[in-house]
């Protein structure tokens, strides 16, 4: 072997153009190993830094020059009979440029493999399945990932990178690997579907990088990666190169458990959680202990956490998403919050997210316009932009959208054993008139408000997330009447597992918060619920958006002086554990915090152990251990919340009795459950009674120790006796304290 005189290793103009320009389409057409006519290799390399560049074949090297800015060329004789050699490249640079030249003059060379002479790391039936949004595993071919690649020479070590950018006219990896210069590394674009491809040797998990995408508007922006599957701490706004094979899970139990089990048929009660204000200053492997820790001891069996994908703005709460793909790193790295949820899963409580495909924000370096055409969102922008947020609206009938957000769905469920998804603003996706006033929006091609497309995504979503793993749970935050929420798609409806109850806790609130005196000509505030509670599979929500923007909280908002809020309290939670459907309640509100929740600052523990009303909030906290105690263990209040054949009404009440009150039967235990709201106690009221017997009362909320009144109240025994009362053949009598609750269970 020889170099080849007279051979002409060189690019073509255009070539070198395209390269200088961001814009070349297929740079391993040129750059690597080719042969040319005569019997000769051309070795092409892209080295824009460095002082010399040689290649190595066997035990011979032979010297690159240096054709154009950065660009390095060079001939070897080679017979054309033979395959294409293995070889790697010899690269010198000058002295480090962070460091004294004149202490340290010596030249840095590294030998490395070329990483154009590589064949694509993504099949085309990978290429297939995203272009037709149906590759349910993304995030195993697209983003940056780490892997071992074989040659002649021996094993290379690096990272494939690959990203979807359909109408660029050029892709480049920048990032810490090459000074974040934009010239080492432009990506190949694989067929026709818009996915473009590198793998560079040598790259290692941690180091940042970027996309620098050449965009269809001639603009070029440097872009996080969509599928980045961690990113920096904001406000800094690159993307991670993580291995996410390395965690070693311990809650394969709670796995084997949750696939065979219907959740919807068993206690559930959720604690409502934004992670950073929790206890400010935790991370995610301390929150691991001091969280599952409470609410371990508070009882519930869930946990939903505000969104933890990556988002610049922290005001935003998470529902203005960045990196999908990517748990902030606010507090922590992904496989710190995979000892979060691994950490809960052993201590038998399960995980909820709250997930965002309703819209995202703007940012120039993240999803909007990605490839400088609107490429995740809609293009029009009656359909594309969210007048009430100020963001964008994921174009739902184009298949690689929906497949990024399928997909992503499915990888918060399986990289991270996530138990389920609350939707966020399911409402605003359904319609597409949601917040737009007549001219502003565009009927559907049936003449319709529906996003029809927005439709047929939830659907597709729900039956690949319960094909995929089943047991997991979505809920959707779905506000109107639409119809068929939680009906099974094969029958029309969306799919969903769960749908929040918003008119339930509008309606409860706006009754509890009146002056007790009148609520007493406000029952239908009260029992309406009950007239559409089967309809749909409710979750009876208490967030997040009811205790800030000067809402108030859910004390403040009762009328009253402490006594009277904490009693009042006291009966919203008892009304919300006792009504069909699943509980949640977001933090703080177990205690009944007066302040409005801040994302800023932590919540107010002192409120337990401080100042005069101390005990009636120690009160609040142990009646909602007691009612997720009692949850627990009486399936009459759990087993049958989504069939009409687990309640009845006891009494309705009026403005003559302000008492009502309803049965819950399980397969074996009947409990009822009775709210005095008006302003005066009972001394002996009689209530007619569903089955003939003892009743014992496993729960009043007016118990001393919650910081009511009576004493030694739970245990009591009431007998029916052969009084006729409100059309039924039993009744008994017993004593009720004004806005209070007692529970009832049959013997």
């Amino acid at each position: 072997m020889s170099a080849a005189a007279g051979a002409d290793p060189r690019l073509p103009a255009p070539d070198l153009a395209a390269l200088a320009g961001l814009a070349h389409t297929d740079p391993h057409s040129v750059l690597g190993a080719h042969r040319l006519s005569g019997g000769a290799l051309a070795f092409r390399v892209l080295r824009p830094q460095a002082t010399a560049v040689s290649v190595l074949l066997g035990a011979d090297e032979y010297a690159l020059a240096e054709h154009a800015d950065g660009v390095w060329v060079g001939a070897v004789g080679w017979d054309p009979d033979h395959p294409l050699p293995d070889y790697r490249y010899r690269v010198h640079y000058g002295p480090h440029p962070d460091r004294d030249c004149a202490h340290d003059s010596a030249d840095r060379a590294f030998v490395v493999a070329d990483p154009y002479r590589f064949a694509p790391t993504i099949s085309d039936d990978d290429l297939r399945l995203i272009a037709q949004g149906r590759h349910r595993r993304l995030w195993e071919v697209l983003g940056a990932r780490v892997m071992m690649r074989t040659t002649g020479l021996g094993r290379v070590s690096g990272v494939a990178f690959t990203v979807w950018a359909p109408m660029a006219r050029g892709v480049t990896v920048v990032g810490d690997f090459e000074g974040w210069e934009g010239r080492l590394a432009p990506m190949r674009r694989l067929g026709h579907g818009g996915v473009w491809e590198v793998f560079l040797p040598e790259v290692r998990a941690g180091e940042l990088y970027k996309f620098r995408i050449h965009g269809a508007d001639g603009t070029i922006v440097d872009k996080a990666d969509p599928m980045a599957r961690a990113a920096e701490t904001p406000p800094a706004t690159a993307s991670v190169i993580v291995d996410d094979d390395r965690y070693r899970w311990g809650d394969a139990q709670w796995m084997a458990q949750r696939s065979g089990t219907d959740a919807l048929s068993r206690p559930m009660s959720i604690y409502e959680v934004h992670l950073g204000s929790w206890r400010p200053g935790l991370g995610y492997r301390e929150l691991a202990l001091e969280l599952a820790d409470y609410v371990v001891a508070m009882g519930f069996t869930h946990v939903e956490l505000l969104p933890v994908a990556e988002h610049p703005y922290g005001g935003s709460w998470g529902y203005q998403v960045t990196s999908y793909y990517a748990p902030t790193a606010r507090l922590g790295t992904p496989d710190d919050f995979r000892f979060l949820v691994d950490s809960l899963h052993r201590r038998g409580v399960g995980v909820l997210i709250d997930w965002v495909p309703a819209h995202f924000p703007r940012d120039a370096w993240a999803l909007a316009r990605f490839d400088g055409t609107p490429t995740y969102e809609h293009a029009d922008p009656q359909r594309g932009d969210h007048p009430d947020w100020g963001t964008l609206v994921f174009d739902y009938g184009r298949r690689e959208v929906a497949g990024f957000l399928i997909a992503n769905a499915l990888y918060w469920l399986a990289g991270f054993h996530v138990d389920g998804l609350r939707v966020d603003a399911v409402a605003s996706m359904l319609y597409l008139d949601y917040s737009r006033a007549p001219g502003q929006w565009t009927p559907n091609i049936h003449g319709g408000l529906e996003n029809l497309e927005a439709v047929a995504f939830l659907r597709e979503l729900n039956d690949a997330i319960q094909h995929a793993q089943p047991g997991v749970l979505t809920i959707a935050e779905e506000s109107t009447s639409w119809p068929g929420v939680t009906r099974d798609t094969a029958t029309g409806g969306l799919g969903f597992s769960l749908k929040w109850n918003m008119g339930w806790m509008h309606d409860t609130l706006a009754f509890l918060s009146r002056d007790v005196a009148d609520r007493a000509f406000h029952h239908h505030e009260i029992t309406f619920s009950l007239m559409y509670a089967f309809s749909e599979r409710f979750l009876l929500p208490l967030s997040h958006d009811e205790v800030v923007h000067e809402k108030g909280t859910l004390w403040t908002r009762m009328p009253g002086d402490a006594d009277a809020k904490a009693r009042a309290v006291r009966q919203f939670l008892a009304y919300q554990w006792s009504h069909p459907g699943k509980q949640l309640l977001f933090m703080g509100q177990e205690f009944g915090q007066t302040a409005e929740w801040a994302d800023h600052r932590g919540v107010d523990w002192h409120e337990l152990d401080d100042g005069p009303d101390a005990h009636l909030h120690r009160g609040i906290s142990l009646l909602v251990r007691d009612l997720n105690a009692l949850n627990r263990v009486h399936p009459a209040l759990y087993a049958r919340d989504t069939r009409s054949d687990g309640y009845e009404w006891i009494s309705v009440g009026d403005a003559s009795s302000p008492v009502f009150g309803f049965c819950r039967r399980g397969e074996s235990s009947t409990i009822v459950c009775l709210f005095s709201v008006g302003p005066a106690p009972f001394p002996e009221y009689r209530v007619g009674m569903p089955n003939p017997g003892r009743w014992r009362v496993i729960f009043d909320g007016d118990d001393e120790r919650y910081g009511g009144a009576k004493a030694g109240a739970v245990g009591a025994v009431y007998e029916t006796t052969d009084i006729a009362w409100q059309g039924r053949a039993t009744s008994i009598a017993l004593p009720l304290q004004a806005n209070s609750s007692v529970w009832l269970e049959l013997r």
